[in-house]
């Protein structure tokens, strides 16, 4: 609330606004306790205003009663003392502390440098997937990537050849809007070159000095194109400290992959081998996994995203400004005001 009052009311001592509710609501005090005898200064007042009613002397006058009459100007008599109990309160919010305390946060992190190798091959059109494997993984990587900070990530796409589809970037829309234009026919050449895929991988990360590279492929197939063999290639990439993680998506067995003219549903026989990108996982010091539909591929790559997390350093900036001085002010001016009036006929005459 404090920040909707204009700044030209707290830049000057004298202003009402340091009174608002508002302002006060938004100190923090150094000194708390003092604030719980706001309550006693009052109630001392009172305590002074009747025992001075009690056991001040008087002098037992007659008067008429047309003589009685009620005069405004009386009530001043008590006027000194609340100018007084003003003093002291003010005096008490003065020794409390009143502080207001900007504080910002700063975060830096070095980040991790992860790049998605991604089979866009014919089979990744089967439709054991909702619509199908390559469609989910799109979506699938598009959420990772989203829930990212701080890192760099880059994509290769392969089929029967392998090309890097996007430099490692912080440039997270770039990333999407590549991701979301893949289609299985951006690469002529059939099969799955998966050696030739880490190699390109490698190929971008191997002369960067992050404090972690992380490569992440997914596939669905055999390795059945390219002239890299696939642990050579995966123990090229360990050699130059990139830690692998392998997915296999797709059931084995009868899938579905397409429709007839009748719209009818095509099922044929599917193979998967496990043992490559196991072992390639292996050489990796990473993890394997087998993603059969889209809510087990979410949580592999949920698994993913909480292993590599990038380490974030907080740095905490906190300035604190004192506002005591500006209440002892006021607390001045009322008490000089008190010493005005003590000797004044406002508390002599009207006393008496």
């Amino acid at each position: 609330m404090l920040n909707l009052l204009p700044h030209v009311f707290l830049t000057v001592w004298y202003s009402p606004v340091w009174f608002s509710p508002f302002v006060l609501a938004d100190f923090e005090w150094e000194n708390p306790v003092f604030l719980y005898f706001l309550l006693l200064v009052p109630l001392m007042a009172l305590i002074r205003w009747l025992f001075a009613a009690r056991f001040s002397s008087q002098i037992e006058v007659a008067f008429m009663e047309e003589q009685l009459q009620s005069d405004p100007l009386t009530r001043l008599r008590y006027l000194p003392s609340l100018l007084f109990s003003i003093f002291l309160m003010l005096l008490l919010i003065a020794a409390a502390r009143p502080q207001r305390t900007n504080e910002y946060v700063e975060q830096n992190s070095e980040g991790i440098d992860i790049m998605l190798v991604l089979d866009i091959s014919e089979s990744m059109l089967i439709e054991d997937f909702k619509p199908n494997r390559l469609e989910a993984t799109k979506r699938i990587a598009i959420n990772f990537i989203e829930g990212r900070k701080f890192d760099r990530i880059g994509m290769v796409i392969f089929s029967g050849e392998a090309y890097s589809l996007s430099p490692l970037t912080n440039d997270y829309a770039m990333l999407r809007s590549y991701i979301q234009d893949i289609h299985w026919e951006m690469i002529q050449q059939g099969g799955t070159a998966i050696g030739s895929a880490l190699a390109v991988a490698t190929n971008r990360m191997r002369e960067l000095d992050s404090r972690s590279k992380v490569l992440v492929l997914i596939s669905d197939g055999d390795s059945n194109a390219g002239n890299i063999d696939p642990i050579t290639a995966a123990q090229l990439a360990y050699g130059y400290g990139i830690k692998l993680y392998t997915i296999i998506v797709g059931q084995e067995g009868r899938v579905p992959v397409g429709k007839d003219k009748e719209g009818n549903i095509i099922y044929e026989d599917n193979t998967i081998d496990e043992e490559t990108l196991r072992e390639i996982a292996r050489i990796g010091q990473g993890n394997f996994y087998h993603a059969q539909d889209n809510k087990a591929m979410e949580k592999v790559f949920e698994e993913i995203d909480q292993l590599e997390k990038s380490e974030i350093i907080e740095t905490r900036f906190k300035a604190t400004q004192d506002h005591y001085h500006v209440y002892l002010r006021w607390a001045l001016l009322f008490f000089l005001a008190w010493l005005a009036l003590k000797s004044t006929f406002i508390t002599n005459v009207l006393q008496d």
